[in-house]
């Protein structure tokens, strides 16, 4: 019983480890978590967040702010407008979780056998949420219009 105890401890363990929190860093390639972007033109971005199932969308897509404010402020604008703005879920799927129970039995030349068996679904949810934003950045007073925003009070809300 000790022995099942500590497998069963282990297997949790490492399940726990498989996919840790998401961190605002720069993604090294197109799987990787984290923030990219890609320049258009000189006034316009697409800002990318990839995150693992720790954070639901709309933290995903405040990353994506988050970023497109910084990126904003590093090329000498103030403000920035989202043209385009999409969250989406990518890779992976959810498993479907919970235990499952088998039963199976046999006859043969010594008897008849039943067995019972118990099952744990270890595998977890390995979707990742990517949101990606179309941004132009501007000088000077910021649009009325509810698609823009002011980056100094983005990057301000969205810091760690």
């Amino acid at each position: 019983m000790k022995r099942l105890i500590a497998v069963v401890s282990l297997g949790l363990a490492l399940a726990a480890c498989s996919s840790g929190p998401t961190r605002y860093i720069p993604a090294m390639d197109g799987d990787d978590m984290g923030y990219r972007e890609q320049r258009i033109e000189e006034q316009r971005y697409r800002v990318s967040f990839r995150a693992n199932p720790d954070m639901k969308a709309p933290d995903v897509e405040g990353m994506a702010l988050r970023r497109a404010a910084e990126l904003t402020i590093q090329n000498g604008y103030q403000w920035f407008q989202v043209v385009s703005r999409m969250t989406d879920v990518v890779g992976g799927g959810q498993s479907g979780g919970g235990p499952t129970i088998g039963i199976g039995g046999g006859t043969g030349s010594y008897g008849s056998s039943l067995g019972v068996g118990l099952g744990f679904n270890l595998g977890g949810d390995s979707r990742q949420f990517e949101s990606t934003l179309e941004i132009l950045m501007g000088r000077g007073v910021k649009p009325s219009d509810p698609s823009a925003y002011d980056a100094y009070s983005v990057a301000r809300q969205y810091q760690p």
